[in-house]
């Protein structure tokens, strides 16, 4: 009787191990499937500042009526690229390589704007094509800010005689000019000029 329960006790501490093992195998899946799920999220978080810009300007809404181009604010480029130092790097970087425009938005908020430079030559074409159609004068002050202005001037604000000096270069600046170019969208008057 003994060999018959020793061999009972021996089936039971078996299944009960298997049963252990098993349980054992399952936790690990479960851990190592949430592993995998954490390593996917976190390798869908951008880590690039260029590509994440290239996303957000692709997703950015056209609307046929609408004639304003891409723009991504810099709160949400944080949001996508975790190191927000690399973003700060990287948009000083492609600034001064004149692929990006930054502009300091009227808001109240310490937030920014930011537009491919392709992207923003594109709305100032626009702006000049509908006062064209409008019959405006003075158009050649928008030649003169994108040959003058925007190729030299990278910051996201200029003061009011900085910005008569380099209109200048193209031309005798009247006040009239720098009404267009606010009236326009393109320049928004703070404490100074905004570009």
């Amino acid at each position: 009787m003994d060999s018959v329960a020793e061999s009972s006790k021996n089936r039971k501490r078996l299944r009960e191990e298997e049963e252990q093992q098993q349980k054992e195998e399952i936790e690990a899946e479960e851990t190592s499937s949430t592993d995998q799920t954490l390593s996917l999220v976190d390798s869908l978080t951008f880590s690039d500042t260029m590509v994440a810009l290239r996303i957000m300007r692709a997703q950015f809404p056209h609307i046929d009526k609408v004639s304003i181009q891409p723009f991504i604010l810099h709160s949400q480029l944080y949001s996508s690229v975790k190191d927000r130092t690399q973003v700060d790097r990287e948009l000083e970087s492609l600034r001064r390589e004149k692929v990006l425009r930054v502009f300091k938005l009227n808001t109240g908020q310490d937030d920014h704007a930011i537009m491919f430079l392709d992207d923003y030559l594109t709305q100032v074409d626009r702006v000049v094509k509908r006062m064209e159609e409008k019959k405006q004068r003075n158009l050649e002050v928008f030649e003169w800010f994108k040959t003058h202005v925007i190729d030299n001037k990278q910051d996201p604000s200029i003061d009011h005689q900085e910005l008569r000096l380099l209109l200048s270069h193209g031309g005798k600046v009247k006040d009239e000019h720098i009404s267009l170019l606010i009236n326009a969208g393109l320049l928004v008057q703070m404490e100074s000029m905004g570009l």
